[in-house]
Order: C-alpha cells, then sequence, then structure tokens
C-alpha cells in the first residue's frame, strides 16, 4: 500500500456530530529513514525525538511491520513491536520512532469530540498503560485500509462514515484487549500471521511458497492447515481478498474500472472482470451501478 496521509478540516456539523476525524494516515519506514518527516505534516504535529510532542486530540497508532520505540510522561521507554496499537491522549507528552534496523509500517487514526472524550476516559483505554497487542488481525487492518479508501475520495458525508469506521476499530481493539487469543494453538496463529500478511498484499498477487518461507512451516503442512482453518486454498483465499477490497473500491471510490483493477493487483481489466464477474454474479461496472 502506498504511503497517503490526510488532515481533514472540522466544520460545524462534524463538532455536533461529537465524534470527529482529524487525521488519518499511512506510512512505511524504511531502515535508516529519517522519522519524522516533519516537512509532509503541519506544524502543530512535527516533532524531534530529543523534544517531543504534545498533541490536542486523541490518536491511534498501528504498527503493522517493523518495531521501534514509545515513551510519555506516563511510560518509561517501551519497545513497540509488529501488531501493536497504542494510543496517544490529549496534554499528555510523548516521542515514537523506528528502529533504525528494521524501520516500521505505520497506520494512525487522529479523532476528537465530545463523545470521543467521553469514550476515551471511560476506562476503557489508560494513557498510562497506552499499548494493545491486536497481533496479525485482519480485521483491523482491514477496516483501516477501507477507511483510507473512502478518505482518499472525499465523497459527500465521508467524515461521518469514517467517524463510524473509527469507532468499529476502536470497539475491536478494545474487544481484543479483554479477549486475547491465548488459547489459540502455534499452528493456528501462524496461519492468522499469513492471512494478515496477505491482507497487506492486495495490491498483487502473492507467491503463496515464498511466503510460507517466512513461516516456521512446511509448504504441505501450511496448506492442509490453511484450508482446515479458513475452509479455502490460500491462493483462492488471497484472490477473494483482492476481489472484495474491489467491491469496496467500487462502491466508495471515484476510481475507473481499470484503476480498480490495478489497485487489486490485476495487470488485465479483462481478466479483473471475466473473475468478478464470477464471483459476484454480475461485471464491475453493473456492481457499480447498483451500489452507489
Amino acid at each position: 500500500m502506498s504511503n497517503y496521509f490526510k488532515y481533514l478540516n472540522i466544520g460545524h456539523v462534524e463538532e455536533r456530530w461529537g465524534f470527529y476525524i482529524t487525521t488519518v494516515g499511512h506510512s512505511r519506514i524504511y531502515p535508516n529513514e529519517n522519522y519524522p518527516n516533519n516537512e509532509e505534516h503541519p506544524q502543530n504535529h512535527s516533532f524531534s525525538w530529543n523534544k517531543g510532542r504534545i498533541l490536542n486530540g486523541y490518536y491511534l497508532i498501528f504498527i503493522s511491520n517493523g518495531h521501534g520505540v514509545f515513551e510519555s510522561a506516563f511510560t518509561d521507554p517501551v519497545t513497540v513491536n509488529a501488531g501493536t496499537c497504542f494510543f496517544l491522549f490529549p496534554g499528555v507528552w510523548h516521542r515514537y520512532k523506528p528502529h533504525s534496523i528494521s524501520g516500521w509500517e505505520e497506520y494512525w487514526i487522529g479523532f476528537n469530540g465530545k463523545y470521543a472524550g467521553e469514550l476515551m476516559t471511560n476506562n476503557f483505554f489508560d494513557p498510562k498503560d497506552p499499548f494493545i497487542n491486536v497481533g496479525p488481525n485482519t480485521d483491523l487492518l482491514s477496516l483501516l485500509r477501507q477507511l483510507l479508501s473512502i478518505a482518499q475520495t472525499s465523497s459527500s458525508g465521508y467524515n461521518q462514515l469514517i467517524a463510524g469506521i473509527t469507532l468499529q476499530i476502536l470497539g475491536l481493539v478494545n474487544a481484543v484487549s479483554m479477549q486475547q487469543e491465548d488459547g489459540q494453538d502455534a499452528t493456528a496463529k501462524l496461519i492468522s500471521k499469513a492471512k494478515f500478511m496477505m491482507e497487506e498484499l492486495l495490491d498483487k498477487p502473492v507467491d503463496i511458497e515464498k511466503l510460507v518461507r517466512e513461516l516456521p512451516m512446511g509448504y504441505s503442512k501450511f496448506r492442509k492447515a490453511f484450508k482446515q482453518i479458513t475452509g479455502e486454498a490460500p491462493n483462492q483465499y488471497h484472490l477473494n481478498l483482492r476481489l472484495n477490497k474491489a467491491k469496496i473500491l467500487l462502491s466508495s471510490t471515484a476510481l475507473n474500472i481499470n484503476e480498480v483493477a490495478t489497485q487489486t493487483g490485476f495487470d488485465s481489466v479483462f481478466y479483473f472482470s471475466k473473475l468478478f464477474k464470477k464471483k459476484n454474479g454480475v461485471a464491475p461496472k453493473f456492481f457499480r451501478s447498483h451500489n452507489n
């Protein structure tokens, strides 16, 4: 997924809604890359590691790859690994950065409002312990990608749509914090990791055998276990993820059919249309005309 960020203008409608989004984004920070790139962001969001930063709203940051460090007025420096969400709270000094050797991939949402304040101060999330290990959570990644796709289109009413998705994300993260998957066996955890890796690669076909080399599991065992758990072969599962993303893009963005095909990893719009129709019973153009 390409780097993208957006800072939203907040008007009376958003304030009256009681829960509004101030910024969304995704960024891949490569090893030894400068962080943060303050030239890309407003002055009130820029910071240096030496000085840190204090913000006025609430923020959720999800690290999907790599690792780094986080420190705040309430916490000593803590290593942040892939699969970790952490929260920033208004008025609380903080700083964070990826490790220079690994870099990291981050998603973020800034939010505020009367209802946001009530929610975040009702002991669901704690500024003294702002970390939640969600692991390779495909539901979270899917919601974050959906939110970013809608934010990019800026269609009428999108502020309220992404506010709703953010509430879904907060609900999901809270549920994970209350009910960690400690009982999940080792094989199921590896399959969850593989599903997460596939979710991150929706803009291209995936070499499943190459992907499995990153897991401590043989390819034959992986294929068998994957189908037992998901009900689908790995390649079919990933194809369905891409076609489902295409449905979201067709119904919530103004991208043309060629652009949707490209963003879901199809070199041929004809092949994309053929597979889309086979799965959904209608061509992409027809699906869009009845879902907009």
